[in-house]
Parts: structure tokens; sequence; C-alpha cells
């Protein structure tokens, strides 16, 4: 098991469930483990958005490094995303992306993992 590896080596795939968006599995439950969390990279071209949509049993913890869009979270509201902001979505919480007017690069972290 690698406890130092460099992300950059990693390829980006297209996301299984949303066309256009591109990910990088840094740290997944395949991998190490399901009391692992799920690490991964995520790219979101200007104009695509990410629906509407939930994770039951998990945080959704995302670090922007880079763009600039709008995220919905239900009961929330509107959150401007843009870099350095941190964004924590509980477990069973609507929420989505839309409104990337500047490629969006997020750190996404799902605790516990998801893939």
């Amino acid at each position: 098991m690698d406890v130092l590896f460099n992300a950059g080596n990693l390829l980006w795939k297209d996301h299984p469930a949303i066309k256009g968006v591109s990910i990088k599995k840094i740290v997944t439950t395949e991998q190490f483990g399901k009391d692992s969390p799920s690490i991964v990279m995520v790219k979101i071209p200007v104009g695509v958005e990410v629906p509407e949509h939930i994770h039951k049993e998990s945080e959704d913890i995302l670090f922007i490094l880079a763009g600039k869009a709008t995220m919905w979270i239900g009961g929330i509201g509107n959150l401007r995303l843009q870099k350095n902001v941190v964004v924590r979505v509980p477990r069973n919480t609507r929420h989505r992306v839309f409104d990337v007017t500047d490629e969006l690069l997020v750190y996404d972290v799902f605790s516990p993992g998801i893939m």
C-alpha cells in the first residue's frame, strides 16, 4: 500500500455519471479498504453543471483550488465558489454546482468513502 505518491501522475477520467466532468481518483475505498475516505480531484468546465444530488451516508468536503461557480446546498442556499473556499456538505443533504464561469478545480473528500 503506497503512503506517498504524486497525484500529478494519475490520469483524468470521465465522471461516471456527469457528462463533461472529469475526475482523478487519489484515495479510494477500492484501493485502501471500506474504512478509507474517498479523495478525488474534480474538474468542471465552464458551462457544465453538476445536477442536484445527495450522498446519503457521506459528508462531502470541497476545497476549491481554482475557478468560479455557484453551489446550492439544501437548507442553506447559494454559495459562491472560488479559490481557497472550503465547503462542508453534511451527509444526506441535497446540493448542486452551477454557473461555472471559470473552470472549477476541486479537491473533494468524502467521509466515509463512496468509491
